[in-house]
């Protein structure tokens, strides 16, 4: 098997300009309509969505890899770090705070020229005990040739599958000097597609014993920011990517596996971001109807056990509110949760769900029902 970094002429990528042309403009016109609404909104909404991506960025990254992290740790670091207020932050784990730190690095300081210390401190944050699992390995350098082939593989013991071979440790730090150097070189192909580029690069030389698709996402977040010219984050490529994450790797497999025009990858790369966007547009519309529905809310006072209550119901709450889960996620009486209840129905900030008796049920008020 000869894999695409094993070519004649590596890394000289080709393309075919005219097959992408009306997704790369369509993908364009997409990203710059969204920038323009979010410059339309207020600051704290701007602020809410941005939140709300970069946490999704993080989050799903890491779930692409099989790790679970809790979304409200990383909510939580990712404000702290940018000083947004958030009512109240939540101690996280040093897994979250490697993984944010990297990601707001990317984003945050797009504008700098990548280097290799730069990967390697992000490398580090990944992994800051020196393991990855119960395994000790090569933290914040270059994999060596001690640790063996770089090898993507499944299957059981025995009857493993090999999808990929990296290039051998011995050609690192050659072939990371030209990645940088064409990464951070501007102007020679668009932005949007350099992000595409930049991924499948990285990911293929596959500089480090582990971590290489969570560094090469953040290092595509930081081409897109520079595509958009700006730090706010309001789309996430990660969480579409975690959605789409078995043809996520059957493309990678494919292309590395193939010849050195890259114009199915940049296709499909091109595709997941349009999805995004489309994903984006979604989440503007649940933050816009949020802040809708809590300046109808505060129009009169609400008590804390309201306040709680309204934002679980905002935030996702699954299947529909009762007396007795008010009560359970409350910490309060059936009397009292009963109490709130009827002044929020009174107010038309819940409405009460079909059926009656022990079955009875409620729902907040969406954004076009309110008065």
């Amino acid at each position: 098997m000869t894999y695409i970094h094993e070519s004649d002429g590596w890394p000289n990528f080709t393309w075919n300009t005219q097959d992408l042309a009306q997704a790369l403009a369509a993908v364009r016109h997409r990203q710059g309509r969204l920038l323009g609404r979010m410059e339309g909104l207020g600051f704290g909404l701007r602020t809410e969505a941005s939140l709300t991506t970069l946490t999704a960025d993080v989050v799903k990254s890491s779930a692409i890899e099989g790790e679970t992290l809790n979304p409200d740790e990383v909510r939580s670091s990712i404000a702290r770090r940018l000083g947004i207020d958030v009512g109240g932050y939540i101690p996280a784990s040093r897994d979250v705070e490697g993984i944010v730190e990297i990601m707001l690095d990317a984003t945050q300081a797009y504008a700098r020229p990548l280097t290799a210390e730069q990967l390697f401190g992000w490398h580090a944050a990944l992994f800051p005990t020196g393991r990855s699992g119960m395994h000790r390995i090569t933290v914040g350098a270059w994999r060596t040739a001690a640790a063996g082939p770089m090898q993507v593989i499944s299957g059981p013991i025995g009857r493993e599958r090999v999808h990929f071979q990296a290039p051998a440790a011995d050609r690192l730090a050659r072939e990371m000097y030209g990645f940088l150097a064409w990464f951070n070189r501007d102007g020679d192909v668009d932005p949007v597609l350099k992000a595409a580029l930049a991924h499948f690069w990285f990911v293929t030389i596959h500089p480090f014993e582990d971590g290489n698709g969570r560094i090469a996402r953040a290092i595509a977040d930081m081409a897109l920011a520079r595509a958009d010219g700006t730090s706010s984050r309001f789309y996430s490529m990660s969480a579409q990517i975690e959605a789409e994450r078995r043809d996520y790797y059957q493309q990678l497999e494919s292309q590395q596996r193939g010849d050195l025009d890259v114009t199915p990858w940049l296709a499909w790369f091109l595709g997941c971001l349009d999805r995004a966007l489309t994903r984006a547009e979604n989440t503007l519309a649940n933050v816009t109807a949020k802040a809708r529905i809590w300046e109808f809310v505060n129009r009169q006072p609400v008590n804390d056990r309201q306040r709680l209550i309204i934002n679980r119901l905002l935030d996702g709450f699954e299947g529909h509110l009762t007396t007795s889960k008010y009560a359970k996620i409350a910490k309060c009486s059936a009397d009292t949760a009963l109490r709130d209840i009827r002044e929020l129905l009174e107010r038309g900030i819940l409405i009460q769900n079909e059926g009656g008796g022990r079955s009875t049920s409620y729902r907040i008020t969406r954004a076009d029902e309110l008065a």
